[in-house]
């Protein structure tokens, strides 16, 4: 059985389900291409998945490492070519850390962990990451 099943709902929507969990999510494509942006676009959830994986990668490194980084945020913007083909030129994704009065070990470490992640591996190479990290102070 595979892992995600999907179907196209029409109106350039696609409904997804998590066939483990039995979640589902809904893509639609973005107004300049013809969709109606009701939803994230399937390149929305390519940035939200990097982010998202990042800072998954980062708690894991927390829990095992006793570093609290619950309640850490981020803010995600991608950027689309404007060259032909149509791809993800580039993703800025800023986290907002919690003032928990981090030593340089502890946020270098964090900050590898980020860039450990299976999404940043995964993306073509001529999509720029960048990650930005706001220390509180």
């Amino acid at each position: 059985m595979a892992a995600i099943t999907a179907k196209y709902l029409g109106d350039i929507r696609v409904e997804a389900s998590h066939e483990a969990s039995g979640a589902t999510l809904i893509t639609d494509s973005p107004v300049d291409i013809g969709g109606k942006g009701r939803s994230f676009s399937p390149t929305d959830l390519c940035a939200a998945s990097l982010g998202m994986c990042a800072m998954s990668m980062m708690a894991v490194y927390g829990k095992n490492h006793e570093i609290d980084v619950e309640g850490m945020g981020m803010e995600i913007n991608k950027i689309m070519s404007q060259d032909a083909p149509r791809r993800i030129a580039r993703i800025e994704i800023t986290f907002t850390m919690p003032d928990r009065g981090y030593t340089e070990k502890q946020k270098l470490s964090l900050e590898r962990a980020a860039k450990s992640c299976p999404v940043h591996n995964s993306l073509h190479p001529d999509t720029e990451q960048v990650f930005l990290f706001q220390w509180a102070k």
